[in-house]
């Protein structure tokens, strides 16, 4: 049309890249990530057989956002698998390291701390117990 201006292809290509890359990041990034499940558990949570701990190993529970390690004494401790960097859940567990998908950093999974940045801050550490042959997880153990 006469006298109406145009957007050039630059705006329109750079406000295309521009607004799925901020959506994604909202999403990815948010506390929670999308799940459904709490940042932690809000009550005790049965985690299932005690025997799925190996000792000096340690067992990530992505439902309710939890790792459990066993010490080589058998001493169990539990951590939240929220992200202390952005709050993104935690869903890959290697060896005894936890690896957060949004930006890296790395979590040692029998201490809490952090191994690899951007995180600056550890865990939050939760309550754990055996009881019964089941590991139970969460306010109340």
């Amino acid at each position: 049309m006469p006298g109406r201006p145009s957007a050039s292809r630059r705006t329109v290509l750079r406000g295309a890249a521009v607004t799925p890359v901020a959506g994604l990041g909202l999403a990815a990034c948010g506390p929670g990530g999308g799940t459904s499940a709490p940042a932690t558990p809000t009550a005790p949570v049965d985690l299932g057989a005690e025997s799925e701990v190996p000792k000096g190993g340690a067992k990530l529970y992505r439902d309710h956002n939890v790792v459990v390690s066993r010490d080589a004494n058998g001493t169990l401790k539990a951590f939240s698998t929220i992200c202390t960097h952005a709050g993104c859940p935690i869903n890959k567990l290697q060896g005894t390291t936890l690896v957060c998908p949004c930006h890296g950093s790395e979590f040692d999974a029998t201490t809490g701390k952090v191994v690899r940045s951007p995180a600056t801050d550890p865990l939050a550490s939760l309550p754990v117990r055996a009881e019964g042959g089941k590991i139970v997880a969460g306010p109340g153990s």
